[in-house]
């Protein structure tokens, strides 16, 4: 039998969906496929259902950058209730305990944010969450009235802000590194203010690098299917808008063909490590990593997949 041809079509680069409350990102994801048409898509860190906010869909070549959304910075604004906790550390979840909420001032939860709550902290995972153990997700031994040990992680939170304070009511901005759990940092300040607390709206506001996105909603996305199929496409950006926080380098066309054999390049005044941006004249090809003696190597590199497989290099086996 032959090779059966994908179904879709090659739609290539990211849309930045705003994901709806009371969706879980895959059927995000999917539906976001479904009205492109895309052969491939892949969605770039799941939102819980709960929330809403920026969720980045990466459509074709462009999932292979959607590693380095994953490890991007996060910006989230959220709503905690003070003095009652649940399973989940959400508002979906049973409530488990509730307890009378103490006077606060503004001054002594900023004072808390501030000492305990920023910079490196560590996180115990919440049992709800994707997480594996022995080969199973967290939430479903969750969901199973299993709970399991699970090791404390480190993460960083640029900055955290207390919005509001209303009652028993908390609304914070937070800036923080991949890995971060919303639902674990309410949980935690909660607990230190003393009467718990849990998530009651959450919403990704920037995603780096688009840190004030124009975001786009499923509904936007419908309307345009049914009247203008080619503006649709014109909301997408193309891969390398993901990576403008990495250095850009221009290549010759020889560097290029010899990237392509899998082999690194000399590139004069290239940056001393880390990923790079790599172009020739405006045409992005894909990113490369320098490595110890100064060569740009590739990893990541663009092009149709005719030519990378004929060229034998390392993202030739990627494929």
């Amino acid at each position: 039998m032959g090779r059966r041809r994908p179904r879709g079509r090659e739609v290539h680069g990211i849309l930045l969906l705003d994901k709806p409350a009371g969706m879980t990102s895959n059927a995000a994801l999917q539906e976001v496929k479904h009205l492109l048409f895309a052969q491939k898509a892949g969605h770039t860190g799941s939102l819980d259902p709960l929330a809403t906010g920026l969720l980045p869909i990466c459509l074709g070549r462009a999932t292979r950058v959607s590693g380095f959304l994953l490890d991007a910075d996060k910006r989230y604004r959220l709503t905690c209730r003070l003095g009652v906790a649940t399973t989940t550390g959400d508002a979906e979840g049973e409530v488990t305990e509730t307890r009378p909420v103490p006077p606060l001032s503004a001054t002594a939860v900023k004072a808390l944010l501030r000492s305990d709550f920023s910079g490196v902290i560590r996180q115990i995972p919440p049992m709800y969450s994707a997480l594996k153990h022995q080969g199973k997700r967290l939430y479903t031994l969750a969901r199973q009235g299993l709970e399991v040990e699970r090791e404390a992680r480190e993460v960083t939170i640029h900055a955290i802000e207390l919005l509001a304070l209303r009652d028993a009511e908390l609304t914070l901005a937070v800036h923080c590194s991949k890995g971060t759990y919303i639902r674990t940092l309410a949980e935690d300040i909660g607990k230190a203010l003393g009467p718990g607390a849990h998530v009651t709206a959450l919403r990704r506001t920037a995603v780096t690098p688009f840190e004030d996105p124009r975001m786009h909603d499923l509904e936007e996305l419908r309307e345009l299917k049914q009247t203008d199929t080619a503006a649709l496409d014109a909301l997408l950006l193309p891969p390398d808008a993901a990576l403008q926080t990495y250095p850009r380098v221009v290549l010759t066309a020889d560097m290029v063909f010899y990237l392509r054999q899998g082999q690194p390049v000399q590139v004069p005044k290239a940056p001393a490590d880390g990923w790079v941006r790599l172009y020739h004249a405006e045409a992005f090809i894909g990113m490369g990593a320098v490595q110890d003696d100064g060569k740009i190597a590739p990893r990541r590199l663009f092009g149709t997949q005719r030519k990378q497989k004929q060229s034998g290099g390392k993202d030739a086996r990627r494929e």
